[in-house]
């Protein structure tokens, strides 16, 4: 019988099919996949070492379009290596990329890839690419795991050049938490390296292979925690200089000049930001080398978490905006619109000024032009002064037409721009098992303190890990008001929807329906204007899209402060 992960995706029995590599009667010719997310190190081989009669099983030998478990379909090898091989895949059940690890059931390794993809699916963390499925099915052991189209190797990034300070700050702190939060489960990846290590295209790191690269390898350590965070120190210092912390050159990385052991980032490369040099100095402890400042070495991922806290924080470089073009005018601007279009580089004669009025009749002229400029300058001011004068008079006599009864009916203009107290406030889940989020800290949406908030639930992803199409907010305005605008302030980039009851509603609506859209936006601070005049006692502040919280990396929501203005 098969045996199957009970933490990963179920998959269609194929028990009546025989063997895949009974029917594989060739040796894929795929090469190294044109992907982005691969999955090979530079530093390896890609072939079967079965030849050097080492006594390791052969790879099965699989090729494109076998299909396992009725399921996911082989598309391209991307490596062959050490009695397994690794697959670029699609599931077809769910339409999707994936990757697939396959060795042979009776490798030495098999068991300990099973459980280690297991224990990696049971972690759950967004931060990790995730195992979806574990199975031991006929003669095969294979882990299907998520492919990320759209990220990009760590390789690849450094071949451009070093990252920038705050990409290098953001690589090691995202890094960091993601393997303490790993090693508090048991967990240890023991080859963190530039492969391994991808930036997806919301700019969130991840991490692939958490124990499943290592078993499939046969490695292990005797000290995991000290292992990765040497590894975390490694990465910070090839993000820094472009340079590989060892004499040996490796993924695509020149190492350090022999016999000068290994010295700070900021010796090796001008311009290296000192608290990070200091920081990678930290973990990698290398026979007693450290900072230059002597500060403790991190021999654990916890400690290099608290090392980046103690730091302080890099903000993102100011975008540049480039200088607009001069301006240019137009040949009709200039005056030449119709002219003769000279031929390049023939000298135009230059035309000589008019005269000056040096003769009698000019003299006369001119005296005659500035008499006439006095006069009515004159007559303007006389003018002037007697329509102020008669403004005067008219103003100092009764006005017949007043009313005294104050039945004006011309039409005032309320005030706009004033602020809309909030009576009261509530959190609003009407998709969710249990309906609330986190009430508990709903007062803290209007308190005017920018440093308390209000906060969802964490999800797996940014569509609230398509459970529900969001959460949100109802304000109590006590009364039906005009509102002309609410401004709400987040923690990190937020879509968010403004949504009303109108001004018929006589009691708070339960049903979302209820609720129509008046507008939407996205951002950390959003100002939410309807399109039309809008009078109503509530309204539904409603999240669609969540981003990332650096402090643990989870999908949330988080509101420091709403606004509402008439």
């Amino acid at each position: 019988m098969a045996e199957r992960s009970t933490a990963a995706v179920d998959v269609a029995d194929n028990s009546d099919e025989t063997s895949l590599t009974a029917e594989a009667d060739q040796v894929t010719a795929d090469g190294v996949a044109s992907n982005r997310e691969r999955d090979t190190d530079s530093d390896e081989v890609q072939e079967s070492t079965r030849a050097d009669g080492s006594g390791k099983t052969s790879p099965p030998e699989l090729h494109s379009g076998h299909k396992l478990a009725r399921r996911y379909r082989l598309e391209e090898c991307v490596t062959r290596l050490d009695g397994f091989s690794s697959w670029r895949a699609v599931d077809e059940k769910l339409r999707r990329a994936v990757g697939v690890h396959i060795l042979p059931a009776d490798h030495s390794r098999a068991r300990s890839v099973l459980a280690a993809a297991r224990s990696s699916a049971l972690l759950g963390d967004p931060r990790f690419v995730q195992v979806l499925d574990a199975v031991e099915e006929n003669d095969l052991v294979y882990v299907v795991h998520e492919w990320l189209p759209d990220a990009t190797e760590l390789t690849t990034l450094l071949a451009a050049g070093p990252l920038e300070p705050y990409d290098a700050y953001q690589m090691v702190s995202q890094v960091s938490s993601a393997m303490a939060a790993a090693h508090r489960e048991g967990l240890a990846h023991l080859r963190l390296n530039p492969t391994a290590v991808l930036r997806a295209s919301t700019g969130q790191w991840r991490i692939r292979g958490l124990a499943v690269n290592a078993a499939l390898r046969g490695i292990s350590s005797d000290t995991p925690q000290r292992t990765d965070t040497e590894a975390i120190g490694a990465l910070l210092y090839a993000a820094l200089t472009q340079r590989w912390p060892y004499e040996s050159d490796a993924y695509g990385l020149s190492g350090l000049p022999k016999d000068i052991g290994l010295i700070a980032p900021d010796q090796v490369r001008a311009g290296v930001h000192r608290g990070l040099s200091e920081l990678s100095m930290r973990a990698l402890v290398n026979d007693g080398a450290t900072a230059s400042r002597h500060e403790s070495p991190c021999t654990t991922p916890e400690e290099l978490v608290k090392a980046i806290g103690e730091m302080p924080r890099i903000r993102p470089p100011e975008p540049a905006f480039a200088a607009p073009p001069e301006y240019q005018r137009t040949t009709y601007q200039q005056g030449s619109y119709g002219r003769h279009t000279p031929h390049p580089g023939v000298t135009q004669p230059v035309q000589a000024p008019p005269p000056p009025l040096q003769s009698r009749t000019g003299k006369a002229l001119k005296w005659a032009v500035s008499a006439l400029l006095i006069a009515a300058l004159g007559l303007g001011s006389w003018q002037l002064a007697d329509a102020l004068m008669d403004q005067g008079r008219k103003n100092e006599e009764p006005n017949p037409t007043q009313s005294d009864g104050g039945n004006d009916k011309s039409p005032k203009k309320p005030a706009s721009g004033k602020p809309v107290a909030i009576k009261g406030a509530h959190d609003y889940d009407p998709f969710g098992s249990d309906g609330i989020e986190n009430p508990e800290d709903i007062s803290k949406l209007h308190d005017s303190d920018p440093s308390s908030y209000w906060e969802t639930s964490y999800y797996k992803s940014a569509d609230f890990g398509r459970l529900k199409p969001g959460v949100g907010v109802i304000l109590d305005l006590g009364q039906v008001q005009q509102v002309g605008k609410v401004t709400i302030t987040f923690l990190g980039n937020t879509s968010v929807e403004l949504r009303s009851a109108g001004a018929e509603a006589g009691s708070q609506p339960t049903s979302f329906d209820a609720y129509s859209k008046v507008a939407e936006g996205s951002g950390t601070t959003v100002q939410l204007k309807p399109d039309k005049s809008l009078n109503t006692r509530y309204l539904l502040v409603w999240l669609t899209d969540l981003p990332v919280q650096a402090d643990d990396g989870k999908w949330r929501g988080r509101v420091t402060d709403i606004k509402v203005t008439s």
